[in-house]
């Protein structure tokens, strides 16, 4: 179930950028896709049913280290590390959680070196552009 919401995050996040994403590789667009390891305390509200060890991915927005990620991931977690592309190793910091729609946003404490994800509207697409994105948890 979490891999789950996690896969859709990154679907939701990769729809909302196929504009931006049509004149760029594939791969250089999935280099911004992190790897987040986020600790949570054993006395938080949600260690019980989400553990306090936390796995996921999330994806690069701007060039100072702010990232999208599934909100479980990160909420009320005591460290986080982001894993970038090349395999090097961040300290990150909780940034916000929204409840409505389940994002949550954390920023690594220096920036990662690596391109950000473009987001953009998809309905400002060309059909004949648009097409599925498969997404897979890390």
């Amino acid at each position: 179930m979490k891999r789950a919401w996690l896969c859709a995050t990154v679907a939701f996040v990769l729809a909302l950028s196929v504009p931006a994403l049509a004149s760029e590789a594939p791969e250089e667009v999935l280099k911004a896709v992190v790897k987040i390891r986020a600790i949570v305390p054993k006395e938080a509200h949600t260690a019980a049913s989400l553990g306090t060890e936390r796995v996921g991915c999330g994806v690069l927005i701007d060039s100072k280290g702010l990232i999208l990620t599934t909100g479980y991931l990160i909420v009320e977690s005591e460290a986080i590390e982001v894993t970038g592309p090349e395999g090097r190793v961040f300290q990150a910091a909780f940034v916000g959680y929204d409840h409505t729609t389940g994002f949550g946003v954390l920023r690594t404490h220096t920036p990662l070196n690596v391109k950000p994800m473009k987001l953009g509207q998809s309905s400002k697409s060309r059909k004949a552009i648009q097409s599925w994105w498969p997404a897979m948890g890390v």
